[in-house]
């Protein structure tokens, strides 16, 4: 019989996933006994996600969507690793790089050169395939001159373009996202995408959180919309935005 070819294997599958977090109203030992005798609440409980099911596979490039406090981000550090969830679980299959907070896992005192070897070895490249690829990384990047300068001097834009590059120019399969493009300048977020293009053609997985709209529309063919910790619709980018547009907050 002729072998039928079967279906890619996911890339990122969550199941039943719960996360809460603790919010305390009191700030002192004094605070929390005063509280305490007063029959008042010291702290307050809320699940950031609740009931979180959702397959995601190869070359497929997700926009994750919601107003503020929606769950996005906390979504996003969950796949990333960063976070655990209280409830269900998150696999992931392949190298997983995530653009999560501008310039996160830079160490200031050190310059942009040594700071390419850090985060690129954090990410799993080993020292010679950091050579290979570290003048490709500064080019793109635009560091140029101040690629052995400390990097607490570097602008946020700058961060933002060279994390970016050190992360898109490693071995990955799946790249996390979240809003850290819209600090660079037009010029350079047009080549982001171009390259985010180009990854998503190769194979790769793209989960994004941005509230461009227009841009998650042009990248992005799936959305999710996220409402008060749950999702709520998921489907093509066009009528999730739409969604978006139609929900409260």
């Amino acid at each position: 019989m002729p072998r039928t070819s079967e279906p890619p294997l996911p890339r990122i599958i969550i199941e039943g996933v719960r996360k809460t977090y603790t919010l305390r109203h009191t700030h002192s030992f004094k605070e929390t006994f005063v509280a305490w005798l007063r029959r008042k609440k010291v702290s307050t409980s809320f699940d950031a996600l609740q009931h979180i099911d959702l397959t995601v596979g190869e070359s497929e490039a997700v926009a994750l969507l919601g107003y503020n406090g929606s769950g996005k981000s906390t979504l996003l550090k969950l796949v990333s690793g960063v976070l655990r969830p209280d409830r269900g679980r998150v696999l992931t299959r392949g190298r997983v790089a995530g653009l999560i907070e501008v310039g996160a896992g830079f160490h200031p005192d050190l310059s942009g050169r040594e700071n390419v070897y850090l985060n690129a070895a954090i990410l799993g490249m080993s020292k010679t395939e950091i050579d290979a690829r570290f003048d490709e990384i500064v080019e793109f990047s635009e560091i140029g001159e101040f690629i052995d300068t400390e990097v607490k001097h570097y602008s946020s834009g700058m961060f933002v373009r060279l994390a970016f590059s050190v992360a898109i120019h490693t071995e990955l399969d799946i790249l996390l996202v979240d809003e850290v493009l819209a600090v660079g300048d037009a010029p350079f977020r047009e080549k982001c995408k171009a390259k985010i293009r180009e990854l998503v053609a190769a194979g790769k997985t793209l989960f994004i959180v941005s509230h461009d709209l227009s841009m998650v529309a042009e990248l992005c063919s799936r959305g999710l919309v996220l409402r008060r910790g749950e999702l709520v619709y998921d489907g093509a980018i066009d009528d999730a935005i739409d969604q978006l547009k139609a929900i409260t907050r």
